[in-house]
């Protein structure tokens, strides 16, 4: 089974979340530990993947060789592909 760990501004994001959107997006991460690949979408150009978990974005990168998920950002739908 995976580990999840996020970077400082995904934890900092999460945690300005009211309690439904961070509980859905926690409740998604542990649901994705066994097999994460089958869940998020390759990025396109970039490397890494994403994840839609309702109105928000998850941008994460998976280390297999460690069994490692690690959430870089997190952003609403909106804001989350303009650079």
């Amino acid at each position: 089974m995976y580990q999840v760990e996020f970077s400082k501004n995904a934890e900092l994001f999460l945690d300005k979340l009211d309690t439904v959107p961070r509980e859905r997006i926690l409740h998604t991460l542990d649901r994705i530990k066994i097999r994460p690949e089958s869940f998020v979408e390759k990025l396109v150009g970039e490397p890494g993947f994403k994840l839609r978990v309702g109105d928000y974005r998850l941008f994460l990168d998976i280390d297999q060789g460690k069994l490692m998920i690690f959430v870089i950002e997190i952003k609403h739908r909106k804001n989350a592909y303009k650079n």
